[in-house]
């Protein structure tokens, strides 16, 4: 029973690792000490169980911003949104509690020690993560490797990518407690390379090549091009309209008013003005006038992409469902394009089994009678002036390898997003994930958002600028420069079973070394 506790405080203590805490090195120690609980299981389903309780521990902190979002439903209680975030963790729990199981039965089944364990539980760390984001629709929020978004390590994923590089952090962290247990004079220079030591002088290499390379490859790979002076104008406005505010017709006008201001006057440099999700409240898919009334404030060479929603009829004209889309407009109120959101959010945009929830009384945690249809997927639209934009509507940011039309590459990614039902700790949550696709990926994201994050992040993954949460504001910038297409971006999540096999194969290799977590 105390290994129990012990997992589920440890699981709650590795999510301060993450934003909007940031105390990465808890990730380490967490799931470091997971391991001395783990390897002192006597059965399988003492092992899934650990799993599963460090994966509800971390989880339930973590995800806390959901309960926030149900202060906006209206036929169900603020309190049940605590229930809410308890019963997803249970359910997300389980993928922890596979990997715990598989790294427990594997290292029994190869009559390994604490180097076999150590590397199957980063193995089935990464393949459990990527199943946690896509079985289901997905889930992949807060993956272990977002919390190192600020080190050099977090560039490790143009290579390996988000689930990879995870994994790897996850075996790592049982090296490091490997080196901690064993005696001071086993790790001296001559006696480190011994038979003995082998799995110490693999976890140190492990070490070293895992937290150092990225930092030297830093030295000989130039930083990401900065943005020109002269080069295309981006304007990320940000106008603090409040979840509860949103939709109400009658303030229709004020929230257009306050967007067309904060979007400035027409001027020598053609701009592109960037909106956030939901920031068009009129029906510029059937309303000319609402496209001219717009594109007031475009310059000739302007334009404006923001996120509305598009109608979708049936037969006799009613509105039956719609896109939550992201709308292009040029000069004079021409529609140039369109995108219609591919990765929605269950209960947010869409009402699992509508038919027996409406029964219950029960509806979407965000207002509308109907339900959002999927588009198609990623897409990339030429905008003159600006070069090819990859489009991304909020939630579809996190979903890594998923992002890009690899067929036709933008020049940078824009993701509106409304993060205003996502409490305290979700818009930065949310702005890390992004910033790690900017990594993966080699491009630039804009964000735009209703009350922030909105940022404007290089390829790099850094913030050139940013509105914080609760603030009213513009961001106007040269447009950054995209890196080449990184190794990821060719090979996508084919990296997690590559990484997986490595560290199995490795897994295997040290089966016959019997350092123990105990």
């Amino acid at each position: 029973m105390a290994s129990f506790g012990i997992a589920l405080a440890l699981g709650i203590l590795s999510a301060f690792g993450f934003a909007p805490f940031n105390i990465w090195p808890l990730i380490l120690l967490g799931f470091g000490l997971l391991y001395l609980p783990l390897a002192r299981a006597e059965r399988g389903w003492h092992a899934a169980l650990i799993g599963w309780l460090f994966g509800l521990g971390q989880f339930a902190l973590g995800l806390d911003w959901i309960a926030k979002s149900f202060t906006y439903q209206a036929n169900m209680p603020a309190w049940l949104g605590w229930i809410a975030v308890v019963l997803l963790s249970c359910y997300l729990a389980i993928y922890p509690a596979l990997a715990a199981f598989t790294a427990w039965w594997g290292t029994r089944r190869l009559n390994g020690g604490a180097a076999t364990m150590a590397l199957l539980f980063g193995a089935g760390w990464a393949v459990c993560e990527w199943l946690r984001g896509t079985i289901f629709t997905g889930f992949p929020w807060n993956p272990v490797s977002v919390a190192m978004i600020d080190l050099p390590l977090a560039h490790a994923s143009r290579f390996t990518g988000t689930y990879a590089l995870s994994g790897l952090i996850v075996s790592s962290a049982g090296f490091v407690l490997i080196l901690a247990m064993r005696p001071k004079e086993s790790l001296t220079r001559k006696t480190i390379a011994s038979a003995a030591n082998i799995p110490a002088a693999v976890g140190l290499g492990l070490l070293v090549g895992l937290y150092l390379v990225p930092t030297l490859l830093k030295q000989f790979v130039p930083p990401a091009p900065p943005p020109f002076p002269n080069g295309p104008i981006v304007r990320i406005i940000q106008p603090n309209i409040d979840q509860g505010e949103r939709w109400d017709p009658e303030l229709s006008r004020q929230h257009l008013a306050l967007e067309q201001a904060l979007s400035g006057v027409p001027g020598d440099k053609p701009r592109l003005i960037l909106w956030p999700e939901s920031g068009i409240d009129q029906n510029v898919l059937e309303d000319p006038t609402a496209r001219v009334q717009l594109a007031s404030i475009l310059g000739p060479k302007d334009f404006l992409m923001g996120g509305g929603e598009s109608p979708i009829r049936d037969r006799s004209g009613k509105e039956v469902e719609a896109g939550n889309s992201i709308f292009t407009i040029g000069a004079g109120g021409r529609l140039w394009a369109r995108y219609d959101k591919a990765h929605l959010v269950p209960w947010g945009e869409y009402l699992p089994m509508r038919p027996f929830m409406n029964a219950i009384g029960l509806s979407r945690l965000v207002p509308g009678a109907i339900d959002f249809r999927p588009g198609p997927g990623p897409a990339t639209v030429d905008v003159p002036g600006f070069g090819k934009v990859g489009m991304q509507l909020c939630y579809e940011i996190v979903f890594s390898g998923h992002v890009v039309n690899e067929a036709y590459r933008p020049d940078f990614i824009f993701a509106p997003s409304n993060d205003a039902w996502f409490g305290r700790s979700g818009p930065p949550q949310h702005l890390a994930q992004a910033r790690l696709r900017a990594i993966e990926e080699g491009l630039p994201i804009a964000r735009a958002t209703q009350n922030g994050i909105s940022a404007l992040i290089d390829a790099d993954g850094h913030i050139l600028h940013q509105i914080d949460s609760h603030q009213s504001g513009m961001i106007e910038l040269p447009l950054p420069a995209p890196r080449p297409a990184t190794f990821f971006s060719m090979i996508g999540n084919w990296a997690v079973a590559l990484i997986a096999l490595l560290l199995a194969g490795l897994a295997f290799a040290a089966r016959r070394y019997k350092d123990s977590f105990i």
